[in-house]
């Protein structure tokens, strides 16, 4: 639970609700004064210097203490409508008030001063953690594509090695398979940056999934050598009004997370239908599934299972998650039997029966 603040209310709107508050109350005070009895409210009027240091800076928590005084002595402590206390226990009733209300406050105050310093260095703490795992992950992730990029334009470069065309063919190959994965790992960065500062602004236009999809497993076909990927097309899958962009980056996302999360040999499933102008994605595998501890942290950033060193910096399925809500739709994961694990993703969507009639 996180601590009250009042940083955007200015000092001046802090003393008119802290002088509202007391009139307020001290209005409906008087109204049954003959009920309750002055002493009553005199608890009343400390609840309220309470509840603004609570709120509000020292010095409006110092003014309600000292108005609640003024006004529980002149209106309620008798003789009424006046300052003057005929009584030692009244004199020493409001002495007490007032030492009771200003050190309540002060003390009040002060403890809020110090469980906001503690969360400040609570929040201190989880942002350097997080940059730490940036810069772990980064370390990792950026410097081996960009070794390898060096590695291999260093070995084309050198006229001491002689290469055959197939040897450069294959170091071509290097080259752009660690290009792919650095550009992959930047475009990460950039969706995750994009997604904390809260501009995702989905641009619609007409898809057709099956060409979409199939343009996602294309790219990641290099990746894909010691897996199966399958998808088979749906029938009069109608065209979709959709962020193009967006869905491709999602797609994407999940199925390199099957590809580095699932053994070799795992086969990963893709389908896609569209029904009551929702469009849902499914990407299966029959992997080894996600332990029921973890489930509900796989869409955290920076989130990564610790069972065995797989790479990747975490961002790919919180991106995806981001991405999703974006577009006003809802991913659930779940395992599935005997083994492995499946993405749904469910989008609304506009929907357009071209295709359908010329299928037709």
């Amino acid at each position: 639970m996180g601590v009250l603040t009042t940083k955007k209310i200015s000092s001046t709107k802090q003393h008119l609700i802290c002088v509202l508050l007391i009139v307020f109350l001290s209005v409906l005070s008087y109204s049954f004064k003959d009920i309750i009895g002055y002493r009553v409210v005199a608890l009343i009027l400390l609840l309220a210097v309470s509840i603004s240091a609570i709120l509000f800076d020292i010095l409006p928590v110092i003014v309600t203490a000292l108005l609640s005084a003024l006004i529980l002595n002149f209106f309620f402590i008798p003789p009424t409508l006046t300052l003057h206390i005929d009584t030692a226990e009244d004199i020493l009733m409001f002495a007490m008030y007032f030492v009771i209300a200003l050190i309540n406050g002060v003390l009040t105050y002060k403890i809020r001063q110090f469980e906001i310093k503690k969360q400040n260095e609570i929040e201190n703490e989880k942002t350097i953690a997080l940059y730490n795992t940036i810069l772990n992950s980064l370390s990792h992730e950026l410097r081996t594509p960009i070794s390898a990029i060096i590695g291999a334009i260093d070995t084309i470069t050198d006229k001491n090695i002689k290469l055959s065309s197939e040897n450069k063919i294959e170091l071509y190959s290097e080259i752009e398979l660690a290009s792919n994965r650095l550009n992959r790992q930047v475009e990460n960065l950039l969706s995750m940056s994009r997604l904390e500062a809260k501009t995702i602004k989905p641009i619609y236009d007409w898809f057709d999934i099956d060409e979409l999809i199939f343009s996602v497993l294309k790219e990641n076909k290099k990746d894909a050598t010691n897996h199966t990927i399958t998808y088979t097309p749906e029938e009069d899958l109608p065209l979709v009004k959709i962020d193009g962009g967006l869905l491709e980056t999602m797609l994407h996302n999940l199925i390199h997370n099957a590809l580095q999360h699932t053994p070799n040999e795992t086969t990963i499933t893709v389908s896609a239908t569209c029904k009551n102008n929702a469009l849902t994605i499914v990407v299966a595998d029959n992997g080894i599934g996600f332990p029921k501890n973890t489930k509900q942290h796989v869409f955290n950033k920076f989130y990564k299972l610790n069972t065995k060193n797989t790479g990747g910096t975490g961002l790919g399925l919180s991106i995806v998650k981001g991405f999703t809500e974006a577009l006003n739709g809802s991913i659930e994961l779940k395992n599935i039997k005997p083994k492995g694990a499946k993405f749904t993703v469910t989008i609304p969507v506009e929907i357009s029966s071209i295709k359908v009639l010329e299928n037709e």
